[in-house]
Order: C-alpha cells, then sequence, then structure tokens
C-alpha cells in the first residue's frame, strides 16, 4: 500500500534552515500531488506548500512565501521542503501527503494519504 516516509525534522535556530524530505512508495508517483501541512499542539492542520502532479505549479502559504520552496524528484520519489530563515512560529509537526492528479490544493481534504509527520522545533 502506499507509504509516505517524512525525515529531516529537528532543532534549528530562528533564522536557520532545514530540509524536509518525504519519500513515497507503493503508487504512481508521478500521478500525485505532493503537499506540506504543519500542525501545532492545539491547532487544526495548515497548509504549508504543494507541487501539482504535472510538477508545472506550486503553491505556498502566505506565510511561508519567500522563505519556503518546495521540489520534487521523480526518480526518487522523493518531495522535499526546503526552509530558510526560520521562525520560532514554525515550530510544528510536519507532515506530507499526496493527492492523486491534484493541482496543488491548499485543502487538507484533498489529500488521500498521508504521512507521520516529522517534529521541527524553531528555537529563538
Amino acid at each position: 500500500q502506499a507509504q509516505l516516509v517524512e525525515s529531516g525534522g529537528g532543532l534549528a535556530q530562528a533564522g536557520g534552515s532545514l530540509r524536509l524530505s518525504c519519500a513515497a512508495s507503493g503508487l504512481t508517483f508521478t500521478r500525485f500531488a505532493m503537499g506540506w501541512f504543519l500542525q501545532s499542539p492545539g491547532k487544526e492542520r495548515e497548509f504549508v506548500a504543494a507541487f501539482s502532479w504535472s510538477g508545472t505549479s506550486t503553491n505556498f502559504a502566505d506565510s511561508v512565501k519567500g522563505r519556503f520552496t518546495i521540489s520534487r524528484d521523480n526518480a526518487k520519489n522523493t518531495v522535499y521542503l526546503q526552509m530558510n530563515s526560520l521562525q520560532p512560529e514554525d515550530t510544528a509537526v510536519y507532515y506530507c501527503a499526496a493527492d492523486l492528479w491534484g493541482l496543488g490544493s491548499s485543502s487538507s481534504q484533498e489529500y488521500k494519504y498521508w504521512g507521520q509527520g516529522t517534529q521541527v522545533i524553531v528555537s529563538s
């Protein structure tokens, strides 16, 4: 069955960088839009960034525009989230998700498959 595994989380200082990876298996990666979402304690899951299935378009939350980039390597079935200029409010568990034939929606309801998440902590 489909499986998404995130990695790359950890502790960073404010102003620093982290790169998250999400390796997909058990699905035809090139047919899926890949998205990143975050969830902070006591809050609902929020959209961060997404890449359309075709790889021709991206979508970002306003809060991360200019700081985060998303990329995908179809040969490795992996999507990346490069996070720069990190801020304490970026602290959360980050999840990747897959949406068949998706266009990079910001709605979590569009995504069928989810990873287990990776923790990111940004200290001030």
